[in-house]
């Protein structure tokens, strides 16, 4: 079995880490660049940063900071937020960044996957997916930050992009965002039985026992957190041992 990924994410409003519930109620969560170089000392395996208002704002990702935060880490480091074209994502990598996110651009223009993927390879190439659970049941993409449903439905979406050639999938649940209830186990492991490439978890860590669950049977290949990790909740040492004391194959 390949080893589980635990990987931090940074969200990044005006320059600072932030975090919310359900995608809102930001409150400032600290220095990106300090919190990164504490991650990659702490045994993360990889970091994820999002500059979480960038396509609201209209604007690209922040070259500068992504910069400063690759000089700190020795971890793979995938950034999100604003790119719509290879000129954007060749700036980012030539900041630093290993991976690039894409969300709503993906969504607007789809064969902006194919593109990425020819000029960088897949393995450059993360799709994330804002999930958010329906009255009637049905899971939905949502764009702009979480803002705007659209009528693409989260699975059948995650597979198109993997047909043209996203390397990885970043599925955030919106209805477990911050909530500290557990992620979405049932979802997120219907979409890593039914894809062939990588899916990360995120939305709803609150507990060891939350990162063991999602694990466990290989409900997903990764699992993503913010808040637990900012505000010291648990330490990735501690998660580490605690899930590699279960038996879960992760890098010590």
């Amino acid at each position: 079995m390949l080893t589980k990924r635990i990987i931090p994410c940074l969200d990044i409003k005006d320059g600072r880490t932030v975090k919310g519930v359900n995608f809102v109620g930001l409150r400032d969560a600290g220095n990106p660049v300090e919190l990164a170089a504490t991650y990659a000392e702490e045994g993360a395996d990889e970091l994820v940063f999002l500059d979480i208002t960038a396509t609201v704002e209209k604007r690209k990702t922040l070259v500068q900071l992504v910069q400063d935060v690759a000089k700190e880490i020795n971890i793979p480091f995938t950034v999100g937020g604003g790119i719509s074209s290879v000129a954007d994502v060749s700036a980012l990598l030539g900041a630093g960044a290993d991976k690039v996110s894409i969300n709503s651009s993906a969504v607007k223009r789809p064969e902006l996957v194919n593109e990425l993927a020819q000029e960088f390879g897949s393995q450059c190439v993360v799709v994330a997916i804002d999930s958010r659970e329906m009255d009637n049941g049905e899971h939905v993409v949502h764009v702009r930050g979480g803002r705007t449903p659209t009528d693409k439905e989260t699975i059948s979406w995650a597979t198109e992009v993997q047909e043209r050639g996203a390397g990885e999938i970043l599925l955030t649940s919106m209805n477990h965002d911050g909530t500290k209830a557990g992620f979405a186990k049932k979802l997120t492991g219907t979409l890593t039985k039914k894809l062939q490439i990588p899916v990360i978890a995120s939305g709803g860590a609150g507990t060891k026992a939350h990162f063991f669950d999602i694990f466990e049977n290989n409900d997903a290949d990764a699992a993503l957190a913010a808040s637990i990790f900012h505000f010291k909740e648990i330490p990735i040492p501690e998660l580490k041992a605690y899930l590699y004391e279960r038996n879960i194959t992760i890098r010590i």
